[in-house]
């Protein structure tokens, strides 16, 4: 018997041969007996079955994919299952807000939507400044819902889409890796972007942000762009244009987009690797996406006017000569083509050169390039700087977030450029631009946390086919005696390919526990509810900010005016649904630091300050009774920042300091500092407070120190509320008192003066 290469056909179809002879001496009379026909049949079954293995790959496939959307939705109910449904920090309460009117109002009113509920007295157009596709696409989640009688409210579809899109860029992440490298590396990546912290940080369940689905479509984006210029079609191109309008409308990240496809192309002709397939893939996406972008109110004509889309249109016009001077080099002699690139190149030279004398004399090119740095923003953008996400990123946080895929990611890398081909050039730049400005801003991590994946995936994607590839190899040498001899395979590769398949195994288990710990305790808390935890592990949970803003619906006019700080704004209008000074949006840095002046200025003329915006209420947070650092005393610094590049007259930075140059409150304090608005507001009647038998009373929790100014009075606040941990204090502003009139006739007139 000869046994050949395929171990699945040899025996299999003997044993069914051997049925089918014992079939046909049943039948007797030399018809085909009905036994033969099973046995034929279940013979070419099982032999399709063995040849063509893609069947029960694309069912494992799918399985992981499922299995990696369900691990991704459920690492992020942590924040619903510990406290309940509610929407979390602070700008997806006005995207709440916003789907909440669009939802009632229907979407041309929402487009036209007047918020006088936001910026005192200057109010919001609402559809003109935000970008509209999470509202949208909440929407119509909720629209067909309905219309499939599934009873559901707006608020748990915004507190759901976040975890129900992590699936969705799993997918996304799927097929682009596999297009870069195989479908094995391509589960992996799924696999990883569905629990990474990066990812999950922006997508918890209640943080209903433009991030929760502006990463599934800027992987679909990229993965319609691979599609399009490996195989050049139109309709792949028209795809992608697609996807990049849907991640216009979602979200500014599409900057990313815009100038990455870009540079893939330039790099492309820098290579030599020029193609009509890269020719159709880039104009199709470039004159397309352009109009399609420009269709959203918030982005309007800024593709053909802003510097950071400049670098789309010059690839496009690179790409246009190009292909030109391709064509004419096929219908030129040499010396005809040498002698007209050679104009072309001046000409292009002398534009060039223009330009960048253009560009130093209106000084564009030099904030261009500075200002995505962070101390360039501290000095002359402090309301940037203030942001902690702002802040340039730490290895703490690269590890934090991305665990041992910032070891591996960089092997992947080597593997793609080892290996390089059109596709591969991309991943690469992606990689390396996505580096930097993670580097940059910690916010940015975002971007970088879906590349580090399809990366990483591909090394241990390698890793397993080298050693595990290998074991599944066996020479098999002739078969003597009927017998079947299997070689043996060295024991020293066995060993090596044992040991590195469980270390990897390790890891992969310990990123997987990792992912798990950090999304159970750094992103699954809301903002507006703290938890605290006692000696034997008990919860205690603080819910001053929603008792706060309860307080304020219940107990205020309907059109009562809240002066806070700007970080604060949107959850006042979202819960409290009262007017606010200031919000996140931040679009007006001169009425910040208007109310930053008034928190850092004594209190009387704070009041002049507060009477000319008509403020009502003012509302500020103090964490020193329970500890809590985010409160606005550790805040005050930005205030005053932000306050002096407007009023540098009325505000320096310098009079809050000691002479020593520290930030106290005690004692030893600057005197301007111990008697500003913001250090009354959140002190007074502390100095009365005894918090426990170890420390004196007034001491602050927070700055570790017993406060300097005790004896605390106001003459033109009173105090109106204060919860339960004296986390939010909210202060009633008094009216005006009465001044006697000037010349005064008769007690009538004075009454008739008065008003009576």
């Amino acid at each position: 018997m000869a046994i050949n290469g395929n171990s699945g056909s040899g025996p299999w179809k003997a044993a069914f041969s051997s049925a089918a002879n014992v079939g046909a001496s049943f039948s007797g009379n030399g018809r085909t007996s009905p036994v033969a026909n099973v046995s034929s049949g279940a013979e070419r079954a099982l032999s399709t079955g063995l040849a063509q293995p893609a069947g029960w790959q694309s069912l494992l496939s799918f399985t992981i994919l499922f299995l990696a959307w369900l691990a991704g939705f459920s690492a992020r109910l942590f924040a619903v299952i510990r406290f309940e449904s509610i929407i979390h920090e602070f700008d997806p309460w006005f995207n709440y807000r916003s789907t909440h009117h669009l939802t009632i109002n229907g979407f041309y009113e929402f487009l036209n939507w007047f918020d006088d509920r936001a910026w005192y007295p200057l109010g919001r157009i609402v559809g003109g400044t935000v970008y509209p596709g999470l509202m949208v696409t909440a929407g119509l989640i909720h629209y067909v819902l309905n219309l499939l009688h599934v009873t559901v409210h707006i608020r748990d579809v915004c507190v759901f889409l976040a975890p129900v899109f992590s699936g969705l860029t799993s997918i996304s992440t799927f097929l682009l890796t596999r297009e870069l490298w195989n479908q094995g590396a391509g589960l992996l990546a799924a696999c990883f972007i569905a629990i990474v912290p990066g990812y999950i940080s922006r997508s918890v369940a209640g943080s209903f942000d433009n991030e929760g689905i502006a990463i599934f479509a800027l992987q679909f984006t990229y993965y319609l762009w691979v599609k399009s210029v490996k195989t050049g079609s139109v309709f792949w191109a028209i795809g992608c244009c697609l996807s990049y309008f849907y991640m216009v409308s979602a979200w500014g990240g599409y900057v990313f987009i815009i100038n990455l496809i870009p540079l893939h192309v330039f790099v492309l002709l820098l290579m030599q690797r020029y193609s009509r397939r890269v020719y159709i893939a880039y104009s199709t996406f470039y004159i397309v996406g352009l109009v399609l972008s420009m269709q959203i109110p918030f982005v309007g004509f800024q593709p053909i006017r802003t510097s950071e889309h400049m670098a789309a249109a010059g690839v496009f016009a690179l790409l246009q000569a190009y292909a030109f001077l391709q064509y004419l080099k096929d219908r030129l002699t040499k010396q005809e083509f040498q002698t007209l690139f050679f104009l072309g190149v001046s000409l292009a030279a002398g534009a060039v050169f223009l330009t960048v004398i253009y560009l130093t004399y209106t000084a564009v090119s030099s904030q261009l390039f500075v200002l995505p740095l962070s101390r360039y923003a501290k000095i002359h953008i402090p309301i940037i700087a203030s942001v902690s996400e702002h802040q340039p990123t730490t290895w703490v946080s690269f590890f934090f977030d991305l665990h041992i895929l910032v070891c591996t990611f960089p092997a992947g890398l080597w593997f793609c450029i080892k290996n390089i081909n059109d596709e591969r050039v991309f991943v690469a730049l992606y990689a390396i631009s996505a580096v930097y400005f993670a580097g940059v801003m910690v916010r940015l991590m975002l971007t970088l946390t879906p590349v580090v994946c399809m990366l990483s995936a591909v090394a241990f994607s390698s890793v397993f086919q080298h050693y595990l590839g290998d074991d599944m190899k066996r020479e098999i040498p002739a078969v003597e005696d009927n017998s079947v001899v299997f070689q043996p395979i060295s024991s020293k590769l066995a060993l090596s390919g044992v040991i590195v398949t469980m270390l990897m195994l390790m890891l992969l288990m310990m990123f997987a526990v990792h992912c798990t710990w950090v999304t159970s305790n750094a992103y699954s808390s809301p903002s507006v509810v703290l938890a605290s935890y006692n000696n034997d592990g008990s919860r205690n949970i603080l819910d001053d900010f929603r008792e706060a803003y309860y307080w304020l619906r219940q107990n205020t006019d309907e059109h009562a005016r809240v002066m806070s700080w700007w970080d604060y704004g949107y959850q006042i209008a979202g819960m409290a649904n009262r007017t606010t000074l200031v919000d996140n949006n931040t679009w007006n840095n001169s009425h910040i630091a208007l109310v930053g002046k008034a928190m850092s200025s004594n209190e009387s003329a704070a009041y002049e300050i507060m009477r000319s915006l008509d403020v009502d209420y003012v509302l500020i947070i103090f964490g020193g009774v329970i500890g809590y650092s985010g409160d606005d005393i550790n805040k005050f610094l930005w205030m005053v920042r932000i306050a002096e590049g407007e009023h540098p007259k009325d505000i320096r930075e310098s009079d809050y300091f000691t002479p020593q140059g520290e930030f106290r409150v005690d004692k030893a304090g600057s005197p301007i500092l111990l008697n500003c608005l913001m250090y009354k507001m959140s002190y007074y009647r502390f100095g009365e407070m005894q918090l426990d038998f170890r420390t004196p009373p007034g001491f602050d929790r927070t700055r570790n120190a017993e406060i300097g100014n005790k004896d605390i009075k106001l003459k033109h606040l009173e105090e109106a509320f204060t919860s339960e941990h004296w986390l939010v204090r909210i202060y009633k502003v008094k009216k005006e008192e009465n001044r006697a009139p000037r010349t005064v006739g008769s007690l009538e007139s004075a009454l008739k003066w008065k008003g009576v």
